[in-house]
Protein backbone atom coordinates (compact mmCIF):
# COMPACT_ATOMS: atom_id res chain seq x y z
CA UNK A 1 0.00 0.00 0.00
CA UNK A 2 1.11 3.69 -0.75
CA UNK A 3 0.05 7.34 -0.90
CA UNK A 4 -2.04 8.55 -3.82
CA UNK A 5 -1.09 11.81 -3.58
CA UNK A 6 1.31 13.72 -2.94
CA UNK A 7 1.29 17.63 -1.91
CA UNK A 8 4.33 19.66 -2.44
CA UNK A 9 4.98 22.99 -1.00
CA UNK A 10 6.34 25.68 -3.84
CA UNK A 11 8.87 27.97 -2.41
CA UNK A 12 12.00 25.67 -0.77
CA UNK A 13 10.67 22.95 -1.60
CA UNK A 14 10.38 22.52 -5.30
CA UNK A 15 12.08 25.70 -6.71
CA UNK A 16 14.93 27.73 -4.95
CA UNK A 17 12.99 31.26 -5.04
CA UNK A 18 14.99 33.04 -2.69
CA UNK A 19 17.09 35.35 -5.34
CA UNK A 20 14.26 36.28 -7.00
CA UNK A 21 11.91 37.17 -3.74
CA UNK A 22 15.28 38.88 -2.35
CA UNK A 23 15.58 41.04 -5.36
CA UNK A 24 11.98 42.12 -6.13
CA UNK A 25 11.63 42.88 -2.39
CA UNK A 26 14.25 45.13 -2.45
CA UNK A 27 13.30 46.86 -5.42
CA UNK A 28 10.29 47.75 -3.93
CA UNK A 29 11.86 48.73 -0.30
CA UNK A 30 14.06 51.49 -2.85
CA UNK A 31 11.30 52.67 -4.40
CA UNK A 32 10.02 53.98 -0.89
CA UNK A 33 12.99 54.88 0.29
CA UNK A 34 13.41 51.75 2.82
CA UNK A 35 16.30 49.94 3.68
CA UNK A 36 17.06 47.06 1.78
CA UNK A 37 17.11 43.38 3.47
CA UNK A 38 19.83 40.58 2.96
CA UNK A 39 18.94 37.19 1.49
CA UNK A 40 19.20 35.88 4.61
CA UNK A 41 16.53 37.93 6.12
CA UNK A 42 14.16 37.48 3.51
CA UNK A 43 14.89 33.57 3.81
CA UNK A 44 13.23 33.98 7.35
CA UNK A 45 10.76 36.35 6.46
CA UNK A 46 9.32 33.80 3.69
CA UNK A 47 6.67 30.78 4.31
CA UNK A 48 3.45 32.97 5.59
CA UNK A 49 2.68 35.15 2.19
CA UNK A 50 3.44 38.31 0.42
CA UNK A 51 1.55 40.65 2.65
CA UNK A 52 3.13 39.17 5.74
CA UNK A 53 6.76 39.05 4.16
CA UNK A 54 6.34 42.61 3.40
CA UNK A 55 5.21 43.18 7.26
CA UNK A 56 7.86 41.83 8.34
CA UNK A 57 10.58 43.68 6.31
CA UNK A 58 9.33 47.01 6.37
CA UNK A 59 10.39 48.80 10.07
CA UNK A 60 8.37 48.70 12.32
CA UNK A 61 6.83 52.50 12.15
CA UNK A 62 6.12 52.00 8.54
CA UNK A 63 2.88 54.03 7.96
CA UNK A 64 0.30 51.95 6.61
CA UNK A 65 -0.09 53.49 3.45
CA UNK A 66 3.73 53.53 2.57
CA UNK A 67 2.99 49.20 3.52
CA UNK A 68 0.72 49.24 0.97
CA UNK A 69 2.84 51.11 -1.66
CA UNK A 70 5.60 48.44 -1.12
CA UNK A 71 3.28 45.98 -1.37
CA UNK A 72 1.83 46.93 -5.03
CA UNK A 73 5.52 47.86 -5.83
CA UNK A 74 6.94 44.29 -5.36
CA UNK A 75 3.49 42.40 -6.92
CA UNK A 76 4.49 44.41 -10.04
CA UNK A 77 8.14 43.68 -9.97
CA UNK A 78 7.38 39.99 -9.06
CA UNK A 79 5.15 39.47 -11.80
CA UNK A 80 7.61 40.59 -13.97
CA UNK A 81 10.40 38.80 -12.63
CA UNK A 82 9.64 35.83 -10.50
CA UNK A 83 11.95 33.66 -12.43
CA UNK A 84 14.76 35.88 -13.62
CA UNK A 85 17.08 33.78 -10.63
CA UNK A 86 14.85 31.08 -9.89
CA UNK A 87 15.66 27.37 -10.24
CA UNK A 88 14.57 23.87 -9.40
CA UNK A 89 16.23 21.76 -6.57
CA UNK A 90 18.25 19.37 -8.63
CA UNK A 91 16.53 16.28 -8.86
CA UNK A 92 12.98 17.29 -8.53
CA UNK A 93 11.90 17.19 -11.83
CA UNK A 94 13.06 13.19 -11.62
CA UNK A 95 11.52 12.88 -8.44
CA UNK A 96 7.95 13.98 -9.81
CA UNK A 97 8.75 12.15 -13.68
CA UNK A 98 8.73 8.63 -10.84
CA UNK A 99 5.81 9.25 -8.79
CA UNK A 100 3.44 10.11 -12.05
CA UNK A 101 4.80 7.12 -13.60
CA UNK A 102 3.85 5.01 -10.85
CA UNK A 103 0.20 6.42 -10.90
CA UNK A 104 1.29 8.54 -7.77
CA UNK A 105 -0.68 12.11 -8.24
CA UNK A 106 0.98 15.53 -7.13
CA UNK A 107 -0.47 18.49 -6.52
CA UNK A 108 1.23 21.80 -5.77
CA UNK A 109 -0.16 24.08 -2.56
CA UNK A 110 1.35 27.32 -1.71
CA UNK A 111 0.97 30.54 0.01
CA UNK A 112 2.78 32.11 -3.08
CA UNK A 113 0.11 34.85 -5.25
CA UNK A 114 -1.67 32.21 -7.16
CA UNK A 115 -0.38 34.22 -10.48
CA UNK A 116 3.26 33.12 -9.27
CA UNK A 117 2.32 29.59 -8.89
CA UNK A 118 0.96 29.33 -12.37
CA UNK A 119 3.27 30.75 -14.15
CA UNK A 120 6.11 29.12 -12.48
CA UNK A 121 4.71 25.47 -12.21
CA UNK A 122 3.83 25.89 -15.88
CA UNK A 123 7.33 27.25 -17.05
CA UNK A 124 9.73 24.13 -14.64
CA UNK A 125 6.95 21.58 -14.37
CA UNK A 126 5.01 21.61 -17.02
CA UNK A 127 2.45 18.56 -16.91
CA UNK A 128 3.88 17.47 -13.86
CA UNK A 129 1.30 18.58 -11.21
CA UNK A 130 -2.47 17.53 -11.31
CA UNK A 131 -3.40 20.82 -9.59
CA UNK A 132 -1.52 23.80 -8.38
CA UNK A 133 -3.36 26.46 -5.63
CA UNK A 134 -1.73 29.86 -4.77
CA UNK A 135 -2.81 32.34 -2.47
CA UNK A 136 -6.35 33.98 -3.61
CA UNK A 137 -8.58 36.42 -1.67
CA UNK A 138 -11.34 34.83 0.52
CA UNK A 139 -9.00 31.83 1.01
CA UNK A 140 -7.33 30.94 4.45
CA UNK A 141 -3.90 31.01 3.79
CA UNK A 142 -1.59 28.07 5.05
CA UNK A 143 -1.63 26.41 7.96
CA UNK A 144 -4.64 26.70 7.27
CA UNK A 145 -5.98 23.40 5.53
CA UNK A 146 -8.73 25.17 3.41
CA UNK A 147 -6.48 24.57 0.16
CA UNK A 148 -5.40 21.34 0.80
CA UNK A 149 -8.86 20.29 1.34
CA UNK A 150 -9.63 21.56 -2.33
CA UNK A 151 -6.97 19.73 -3.54
CA UNK A 152 -8.06 16.64 -1.68
CA UNK A 153 -11.46 16.94 -2.72
CA UNK A 154 -11.30 18.09 -6.56
CA UNK A 155 -8.79 15.16 -6.92
CA UNK A 156 -11.12 12.98 -4.62
CA UNK A 157 -8.07 11.71 -2.49
CA UNK A 158 -8.56 10.89 1.09
CA UNK A 159 -6.91 12.03 4.00
CA UNK A 160 -5.43 8.88 4.65
CA UNK A 161 -4.08 8.45 1.23
CA UNK A 162 -1.82 11.88 1.13
CA UNK A 163 0.99 13.22 2.11
CA UNK A 164 2.21 16.80 2.51
CA UNK A 165 5.58 17.67 1.57
CA UNK A 166 7.33 21.16 2.73
CA UNK A 167 10.44 23.06 4.12
CA UNK A 168 9.03 25.08 6.99
CA UNK A 169 7.37 24.75 10.25
CA UNK A 170 4.44 26.27 8.33
CA UNK A 171 4.15 23.48 5.98
CA UNK A 172 4.59 21.37 9.59
CA UNK A 173 1.38 22.98 11.18
CA UNK A 174 -0.37 22.64 7.36
CA UNK A 175 -0.37 18.98 7.38
CA UNK A 176 -1.56 19.00 11.02
CA UNK A 177 -4.56 21.10 10.62
CA UNK A 178 -5.43 18.83 7.65
CA UNK A 179 -4.74 15.91 9.74
CA UNK A 180 -2.24 14.38 7.01
CA UNK A 181 1.16 12.70 7.04
CA UNK A 182 4.29 15.16 6.42
CA UNK A 183 7.72 14.50 4.80
CA UNK A 184 10.11 18.04 5.77
CA UNK A 185 13.03 18.60 3.47
CA UNK A 186 16.55 19.86 4.77
CA UNK A 187 17.42 21.65 1.64
CA UNK A 188 14.97 24.82 1.76
CA UNK A 189 14.51 27.97 3.71
CA UNK A 190 14.67 26.45 7.18
CA UNK A 191 17.78 24.76 8.93
CA UNK A 192 16.94 21.34 9.75
CA UNK A 193 17.43 21.75 13.76
CA UNK A 194 14.57 24.68 13.62
CA UNK A 195 12.39 21.99 11.78
CA UNK A 196 13.07 19.23 14.73
CA UNK A 197 12.32 21.94 17.37
CA UNK A 198 9.22 22.62 15.82
CA UNK A 199 7.89 18.94 15.30
CA UNK A 200 9.39 17.81 12.51
CA UNK A 201 8.92 14.22 12.64
CA UNK A 202 10.62 13.00 9.44
CA UNK A 203 13.63 14.74 7.54
CA UNK A 204 14.52 14.32 3.88
CA UNK A 205 18.44 15.43 2.40
CA UNK A 206 17.48 14.80 -1.56
CA UNK A 207 14.80 14.93 -3.59
CA UNK A 208 15.64 11.08 -3.85
CA UNK A 209 14.24 9.66 -1.29
CA UNK A 210 10.81 11.32 -1.63
CA UNK A 211 9.74 8.50 -3.90
CA UNK A 212 10.39 5.80 -0.88
CA UNK A 213 8.95 7.44 1.53
CA UNK A 214 5.80 7.39 -0.65
CA UNK A 215 5.12 3.46 -0.18
CA UNK A 216 3.87 2.09 3.51
CA UNK A 217 5.59 -0.58 4.59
Amino acid sequence: MGYKLAIFDLDGTILDTLDDLADSLNCALQCSALPERTRDEVRRFVGNGIRKLIERAVPPDTAPDVVEKVFADFTEHYRLHCSDKTKSYDGIPETLSALRKAGIKTAVVSNKADYAVQILCEQYFHGMFDIAVGEKTGVRKKPMPDSVSTVLEQLQIRRADAIYIGDSEVDIQTAKNADMDCLLVSWGFRGEEFLHQNGARKILHTPAEIFPNMIIP
